[in-house]
């Protein structure tokens, strides 16, 4: 005779579910770890990767200040060392459009371009660029004089802000800042070494944002440069003269750029005490670069100073400027 099968207990049923949930939770913890590893290793890389990429693209925004850098050293050697002119038809004003990293990698006449292991990375890199003429803007350090304030500048700014429709009140503000700043009180702000850091003066940030392109901020006062000056800063830097004539002298400009202040002048059909406030050459250049990557856009902006052929880098800040 065949034995009876056992029929199973409740006790040995509850064994065996409990069995089975202990084996199913052992599978989920090791999956949850494993899938948690996989996660932090993918993310590692994922973060190593984007840190490669924006150390490259340092080094190739480096690459493109140096270019800027023999630009404008090439421009002074060019240009007449009695009388030098900076103006926007020369080489140095031209802006570099986006372009590939392979363009520039191909023409390198030692063929290094043949050497590089990720072909396809150069090819979705691309570089752009500009050198604009710091004193083509208005100074703000032009307003101080000493430990005070410098009238005519003050007038300057004051037909600026009217033009751009920046309350008065904005230039009040910034003239006591810069003014408490240079007495460097201990409650007095910090002196901005940027055009962005004006707003530590008290000025909007409306306010900044309107002005940004008419305005500078050099280490000491310099003259205006008439041949690279736009329409608003020629108008409210130049005594009494309309907006009008400040659009004609620009349209003038386009076709023959000015040699000496005099030349303005003539152009302007009258004599104007300007030999000291204005220029027809420059000493500082900002230099903006942009690299955009698969995974990251960089963009740097410089300050160069230039005495003669020799180019030094004031300051240098990078991330996200536009």
């Amino acid at each position: 005779m065949k034995p009876l099968a056992q029929t199973p207990t409740p006790q040995t049923k509850r064994q065996r579910g409990a069995a089975l949930l202990a084996a199913m939770l052992t599978v989920a913890l090791v999956a949850t770890f494993a899938a948690g590893a996989l996660w932090q290793q993918w993310r590692a890389i994922e973060i190593e990767g984007a840190e490669r990429q924006r150390t490259q693209a340092r080094w190739l925004l480096t690459g493109a200040l140096d270019w800027a850098r023999v630009i404008l050293r090439e421009d002074a050697r060019a240009s007449d060392a009695s009388a030098p002119t900076d103006h926007l038809a020369e080489p140095w004003a031209v802006p570099l459009q986006e372009a590939r990293l392979s363009s520039f990698l191909a023409a390198l006449p030692d063929g290094t371009g043949n050497t590089v292991d990720d072909n396809t990375l150069a090819q979705q890199v691309l570089l752009s660029g500009q050198i604009t003429d710091a004193q083509g803007r208005m100074n703000v350090n032009n307003l101080l004089q000493g430990n005070q304030l410098n009238s005519r500048s003050v007038i300057a700014f004051e037909r600026l802000f009217n033009a751009l429709d920046v309350p008065i009140t904005q230039l009040n503000l910034l003239t006591q800042g810069l003014i408490a700043a240079q007495r460097q009180s201990n409650d007095a702000p910090v002196m901005p070494q940027r055009v962005a850091q004006l707003g530590w003066l008290g000025l909007s940030p409306q306010a900044l944002q309107v002005l940004t392109p008419y305005i500078t901020l050099l280490p000491a006062g310099t003259p205006i440069n008439l041949n690279t000056a736009s329409v608003p800063v020629l108008y409210a830097s130049v005594p009494n003269l309309s907006l009008s004539d400040a659009q004609r002298l620009v349209q003038l400009r386009e076709r023959q750029h000015w040699a000496t202040v005099d030349a303005f002048q003539k152009a302007l059909g009258r004599p104007i005490g300007i030999d000291t406030s204005h220029s027809v050459n420059s000493r500082y250049f900002e230099v903006f670069g942009q690299l955009r990557m698969p995974q990251t856009i960089l963009q740097e902006r410089s300050l160069l100073q230039r005495e003669g052929q020799e180019l030094k880098v004031l300051w240098r800040e990078s991330g996200s400027l536009q």
